[in-house]
């Protein structure tokens, strides 16, 4: 697992999995046709999906090993760095990637809202689980890519390939919004976990050190990245994680203000602004009153 093996272009990747480079920009990968390997980190510079036959080793992503079974759907931003665990074992790769580099969509609408995907940027570990009819939809959308891919290429070719690769991630959406409801017992578990790390995060002194509570931070103290953990709230909730916290300090600050021996800047700076005017600005966004107007009003 020392090695990093680094991948530019597609056509790197499909000479390192004995695949023939049909296009220069992207390619599905049938990962059955590389020669036997022992596990190894690589980097991706470009979109990677892999799509899994059978389970042959462990992903390995940052810290985190993932248990990499039949039927699992992975996503990768250009950057990112993965590899297989195989234990020292040789093994042989199965399934396909779907590869693309980012200048096949510069210009499209995919290129101008390719971010809205946020599952690139989940972990291995919130990969997406696909039942046997979802597969299948995966492989049918590979399969027009390949048949593209396969057709001389003319001037329909590259906006049939975007357009399949867009219905392809509208399907990945319509699927993760799945396993969004059909782990919803597991979701509620995460959601009062957040609550109880707020909770705990005020009655501290975290605040006055590190300010405010960040998604970024809430999702790493929950083991979540922030992409998945900001879509889960969003789904439970209907607010995003952002919104679920400023909510949350209002409401703390709508209790403290009550305390006349302590000025707006000192509860301002309690909650972990370091500047009393974003306080007063968010909260008369969020009540429509400033602190001081809201303490006179209610103030008894």
């Amino acid at each position: 697992m020392d090695t990093l093996r680094r991948f530019e272009t597609i056509s790197e990747y499909n000479a390192f999995n004995k695949n023939e480079t049909l296009h220069p920009l992207i390619s599905v990968v049938d990962l059955s046709k590389a020669n036997p390997r022992q596990g190894s980190r690589m980097y991706f510079g470009f979109y990677t999906i892999f799509l899994k036959d059978v389970k042959c080793g462990d992903l390995v992503y940052g810290r985190h090993t993932y248990d990499y079974q039949e039927g699992t759907l992975v996503f990768m931003a250009p950057g990112q760095i993965a590899g297989i665990n195989s234990n020292g074992e040789i093994y042989q790769p199965k399934g396909y990637a779907l590869v693309f580099h980012p200048d096949l969509i510069h210009g499209t609408p995919l290129g101008r809202h390719i971010q809205d995907y946020s599952f690139f940027g989940y972990q291995f570990y919130e990969a997406l689980h696909l039942s046997n009819r979802e597969r299948q939809i995966v492989l049918d959308c590979f399969a027009k890519i390949e048949y593209e891919l396969e057709h001389a290429i003319d001037k329909h070719s590259k906006k049939l390939i975007v357009a399949t690769i867009e219905l392809f991630l509208g399907y990945c959406t319509r699927f993760y919004d799945r396993q969004f409801i059909t782990r919803e017992t597991a979701h509620k578990g995460v959601l009062e976990r957040f609550e109880t790390l707020l909770r705990a995060y005020f009655q501290e002194d975290k605040p006055q050190t590190i300010g405010l509570p960040t998604v970024t931070y809430c999702a790493g103290e929950l083991n979540l990245s922030a992409n998945y953990f900001g879509d889960l709230i969003k789904k439970e909730t209907g607010k995003t994680a952002q919104e679920y916290i400023q909510t949350k300090v209002i409401d703390l600050a709508k209790e403290r203000i009550f305390d006349q021996s302590k000025s707006v800047s000192q509860i301002a700076y309690e909650l972990g602004f370091k500047y009393p005017q974003h306080f007063i600005r968010l909260f008369k966004q969020r009540v429509g009153q400033s602190p001081n107007e809201y303490r006179m009003l209610h103030y008894n």
